[in-house]
């Protein structure tokens, strides 16, 4: 079982910056695929970024939306994934999540569905 523990959203003006962490329990934590989502009221679920798993090279990848402007990473000591979030734009407002993958180490996916573990969500909102 591996809990998720989200942290750092709440409200800033557009142009702003924001940090969330993800805080994760488990042994084997630098071995799971992490994932960032958001939600926005009436919206699907999207993909927002991903990093790998252990095993080589660290992998990242980003939603088109976001690319250049967020940067996910990783402290596998602590245990914890950021999302780095600058230059916000109120489009970006929405709960955001974070998700493990542990069946994975490579590539994180962008579907949803890949993702076993899910923390509560974070509101982080973007004023004009």
């Amino acid at each position: 079982q591996v809990q998720l523990v989200e942290s750092g959203g709440g409200l800033v003006q557009a142009g702003g910056s924001l940090r969330l962490s993800c805080a994760a329990s488990g042994r084997t934590f630098s071995r799971y695929v992490m994932g960032w989502f958001r939600q926005a009221p009436g919206k699907e679920r999207e993909f927002v970024a991903g990093i790998s798993g252990s095993g080589g090279i660290t992998i990242t990848n980003y939603a088109d939306s976001v690319k250049g402007r967020f940067t996910i990473s990783r402290d596998n000591a602590k245990n914890t994934v950021y999302l780095q979030m600058n230059s916000l734009k109120p489009e970006d407002t929405a709960v955001y999540y974070c998700a493990a993958d542990t069946s994975r180490t490579g590539y994180a996916s962008r579907g949803s569905m890949a993702y076993d573990y899910w923390g509560q969500g974070t509101q982080v909102t973007v004023s004009s």
